[in-house]
């Protein structure tokens, strides 16, 4: 009947609602690094790129955009390849001690990032791993790798084992089991693991904040270092660049859960 309550018409309004409030402050990034203002704020006459312009033309964004690049490709290597090694193990054990090891791995997202980081600027000091690239690298992997151990021990779930079982009776190794039957099963839940961890180091701050100063200089430290010292609206182009890479990752993400699906 017209005018009849519906829980899911008011969930589905309600679900609609959170998400605009999510994303409307990220959708205001945009006019705003389309001012033509030399200060953060919506345009006043017309759009313009020259603070687009600038980022691309500057040799300090572009180091920190390149250097922020190689240290999400290096410690996505070392999540996936830890993460995906750890999944399988507790995959295989299957024990009480194997969910207290996942439980473990899950440390990272549960700690405050706080938290996290003043135990690595006491742990890394004496190391001598503070303002040093693998240091920051480290710092991320292991920080990723919660993303990866979910992702892999979802798609290690679905796994049906008689097939693991059928490998290994036709006289398959272990490495030979792991590298033509397992992996390949769960290679979308890697995949996925994968993007997750180098968006997150990718968008890390407070942690490079502690144990990085002159010599590592990410992208989302000199954007911290832009708004204490100049709220310039290139900072905005910056964000904008952040935002698109991301959603770019993420709809490459979608595409290959759909593309296993079918």
């Amino acid at each position: 009947m017209d005018g009849s309550y519906s829980p899911g018409r008011s969930a589905q309004l309600l679900a609609w609602s959170t998400a605009l409030y999510l994303v409307l402050p990220i959708l205001i990034i945009l006019p705003v690094s389309l001012t033509d203002q030399r200060f953060l704020s919506l345009p006043q006459e017309s759009l313009s790129l020259r603070h687009f312009a600038t980022v691309l033309g500057s040799p300090e964004w572009l180091h920190s955009i390149w250097q922020s690049f190689i240290i999400a490709v290096a410690s996505t290597i070392l999540s996936v390849v830890v993460g995906t090694l750890c999944a399988i193990g507790c995959w295989r054990i299957s024990s009480r001690a194997t969910e207290l090891i996942r439980a473990l791995m899950l440390l990272p997202l549960i700690i405050p990032s706080i938290v996290y980081a003043i135990g690595l600027y006491r742990y890394f000091g004496p190391l001598d791993l503070l303002d040093r690239f693998l240091g920051v690298v480290i710092a991320h992997g292991v920080t990723g790798v919660p993303y990866v151990v979910i992702t892999v021990s979802t798609a290690l779930a679905a796994f049906d084992p008689r097939l693991e079982q059928a490998a290994r009776g036709m006289g398959a190794s272990l490495s030979q089991t792991l590298r033509w039957v397992i992996l390949p099963r769960i290679a979308p839940g890697i995949f996925s693991g994968g993007i997750f961890a180098f968006i997150h180091s990718w968008d890390e701050l407070v942690m490079v904040l502690f144990i990085a100063s002159r010599d590592v200089f990410t992208l989302p430290r000199r954007i911290w270092d832009g708004i204490n010292e100049n709220v310039d609206p290139a900072i905005a182009a910056v964000a904008m660049i952040l935002i698109l890479f991301t959603l770019l990752l993420l709809l490459l993400d979608q595409f290959m859960r759909r593309r296993r699906e079918t």
